[in-house]
């Protein structure tokens, strides 16, 4: 019926409009308000397809048992049946990742106390005697490295040795998810007869059409030989185009400024903490700091979604895209490169920005005036970890209380606009009249979850290094995600026109993409942000027994207080009869040759840390080639299997060849009257008719 509709013509034939026809058309000039398949029955009662789906599919008591793909490909189609396909794959995919997550946090867990660094820093006779440099200028005073014992603790979690080790796994992990996807996929598009499907010729969308209709100028279209409308190149399209590039950079660095207002707010927080918190408040300082900033980081995040969701539609009609395809690519990239943007750029500044590059005390590098952040003695692993759990978790819970919410909400304010006496007799309504009144679900209404999904993807895969307990709270949430969606569809939304679809698009290409970034950044992120490399370099360089004793005061460099600037010199307190403070850097002590100088130590851990990059991502690459090499996209029994078919279809185009080459050969043999010249061209004619395969 759907394909009936969609090139079924309307007015007269002599109008001169070649796009006059197809349901999108009407729908678009307002000719009809809706078109929709309707439900089968009612969910809650009876035998009926949505009943039975509800029943044994949509209940979250059903979250451990498989999904009825072929089911759901027969009531919704091939494109939904295929996102419930890659989210249930991904889903179970997810499951090893989790266990070996939680293994190595609880292998953290196990040895926090056996860590030399951190148990230093919560040694009260070591540390409490180790005066800390200020964490402002002129106003904040020296601070008490003990009061870091909980911070050191906590960083222990997520920066110890079975860090490196998860990150590799993760990386061979996303490699083996997508092209264990394709060799499922192919199972998949073999089962509903996807194999070879092509997507026929699009014709230009009613809106591309609308923003044309004064355009004169006509060309031809090679494929279909309509004559379309042709928009002028230097009037329409590049003004279009670089509007719309110009409006994205805006938005990109509307997120950067976001970024670098909760950078102000989480120097002047630890700032005003370090000078009016009383010693509890200020031992926690730093956990503190990261949690509220990363809450207040995370509600800019959602404010900014809806605003880029809104704008980035605008901006791809500008750029005149001929066909609802090309449409869709183009917003889908746009929205994308926001959405990345606005929810990892505060993670990349705390992973590869923050506490680099900040100087020494009395001669710190400056951004507009203000002191640059620091790390803690610890690192910034911790604070890493923080953002990313705070955001990602964040963002799922607000987005599986939008999915339960928002759609009841919506059918309700609907039923309102009905009449009161309508309302009682609701239950009798025909099930057209029943369906109008749910929510239209939008031709791109999977782009939203297929957007949740990546954008999940990318925080259990590029940072997965900082957080190991992402991918399991990934699995919690795709296990109810799976269900709340489905439940959605058959409940509150209209029922979607069916559509068949070859694989899921672009998104493969984003995941794809993303996987092989993550090697990159996990890579950086044990090299450069964790204490991984200089703990290696301490025990197999400085070290006399291989061990971590004595590298808390390795990794802390020494500041004479007497050398601060006036300008920026902390306030005087006769109590504390500070001559040096200490700071996280590797620097060459005051009285020195070269005073406050990288030290040498310093560029031999800077050597290992790219050495580690180097062999890291070498050995990853290398793994993953191989993995690509030993599984094929397409499984042995399934390629056997098609080959088989080709083989009989072939078998069966030549019999039939033959017989009617026989028949021909028989009747060339014999009088040929009347009825054999008519059977005679009749074989003709399907000799010469071109065979299907």
């Amino acid at each position: 019926m759907d394909f009936i509709l969609r090139r079924k013509r309307f007015g007269a034939d002599d109008e001169g409009d070649d796009f006059a026809f197809g349901i999108e058309k009407l729908l678009s000039d307002g000719t009809y308000v809706a078109a929709y398949p309707i439900h089968e029955g009612d969910f809650q009662s009876g035998q009926n397809s949505r009943a039975i789906l509800y029943k044994h599919w949509a209940s979250i008591r059903n979250f451990y048992k498989y999904q009825p793909l072929d089911h759901i490909r027969r009531y919704f189609g091939v494109k939904i049946a295929l996102y419930f396909a890659w989210l249930g794959f991904y889903t179970y995919m997810l499951i090893p990742a989790s266990i070996v997550g939680f293994l190595c946090f609880l292998y953290a867990a196990s040895t926090i106390n056996l860590h030399q660094p951190s148990n230093d820093i919560c040694n009260q006779e070591l540390a409490r005697h180790i005066e800390m440099c200020p964490l402002c200028d002129k106003f904040c005073g020296y601070w008490n490295l003990n009061d870091t014992c909980f911070h050191a603790k906590f960083t222990y979690l997520v920066d110890n040795p079975a860090t490196v080790f998860f990150a590799v796994f993760m990386s061979f992990w996303a490699a083996l998810f997508l092209e264990m996807w394709k060799r499922y996929s192919a199972e998949i598009s073999h089962r509903w007869d996807l194999t070879g499907f092509d997507i026929q010729e699009e014709h230009p969308r009613p809106q591309y059409l609308a923003r044309l209709a004064h355009i004169k100028k006509k060309t031809v279209n090679i494929v279909t030989k309509t004559i379309e409308p042709r928009p002028p190149f230097w009037r329409m399209r590049v003004p279009g185009v670089l509007l719309s590039a110009s409006s994205v950079l805006l938005l990109v660095m509307m997120a950067f400024v976001a970024v670098v207002a909760v950078i102000l707010y989480r120097m002047s927080m630890l700032a005003a903490l370090s000078i009016h918190g009383e010693t509890v408040i200020t031992s926690y300082a730093i956990i503190f700091t990261s949690t509220t900033a990363a809450v207040i980081n995370l509600i800019c995040i959602m404010i900014f979604n809806q605003v880029y969701a809104r704008m980035a539609e605008s901006l791809t009609e500008m750029e005149l895209q001929r066909t609802q395809t090309e449409f869709d690519d183009s917003l889908t990239l746009k929205i994308y490169l926001l959405q990345f943007i606005n929810y990892y750029a505060s993670i990349f500044y705390i992973a590869f920005i923050k506490g680099k590059m900040v100087g020494y005390p009395g001669n710190y590098n400056r951004f507009f005036g203000s002191r640059q952040e620091e790390c803690s003695p610890g690192g910034c692993l911790l604070e890493l970890s923080v953002q990313l759990a705070i955001i990602m978790v964040g963002k799922q819970a607000m987005n599986t209380v939008v999915e339960m919410i928002l759609p009841k909400m919506w059918q309700w304010y609907k039923m309102l606009t009905v009449p009161q006496h309508q309302r009682d007799t609701h239950t009798s309504w025909p099930q057209w009249a029943k369906d109008f009144k749910l929510i239209d679900f939008d031709p791109r209404g999977l782009f939203p979850e297929y957007l949740e999904m990546v954008l999940q993807y990318g925080f259990v895969t590029i940072f997965v290094s900082s957080f190991p307990l992402a991918p399991l709270f990934a699995f919690v949430n795709n296990v109810l995600e799976v269900r709340l969606d489905a439940k959605k569809l058959l409940t509150n939304y209209r029922r979607p026109v069916p559509q068949r679809v070859k694989d899921i698009g672009v998104w493969f290409r984003i995941l794809d993409s993303i996987g092989k970034f993550a090697v990159i950044t996990n890579a950086f992120i044990i090299a450069f942000t964790s204490n991984f490399i200089p703990e290696l370099v301490y025990m197999h360089v400085v070290s006399t027994d291989n061990s971590l004793k004595g590298f808390l005061n390795h990794s802390l460099s020494v500041f004479e207080v007497n050398d601060y600037p006036p300008q920026y010199k902390p306030p005087y307190d006769p109590a504390e009869n500070v001559t040096i403070c200490r700071y996280p850097d590797y620097r060459n002590p005051p009285g020195s040759e070269r005073e406050y100088k990288y030290a040498p130590i310093f560029w031999h851990i800077l050597a290992a840390r790219f050495a580690f990059v180097v062999v890291f991502e070498n050995v990853v690459c290398v793994v993953i080639l191989l993995v690509k090499w030993l599984i094929p996209d397409m499984p042995f029994r399934l390629k056997e299997q098609i080959r088989r078919e080709a083989y009989m279809t072939n078998e069966l185009i030549v019999e039939q060849e033959l017989q009617m080459a026989r028949e021909a050969a028989t009747l060339a043999q014999t009088p040929q009257d009347g009825d054999s010249n008519k059977h005679m061209q009749r074989l003709q004619r399907q000799s010469s008719a071109p065979a299907l395969s």
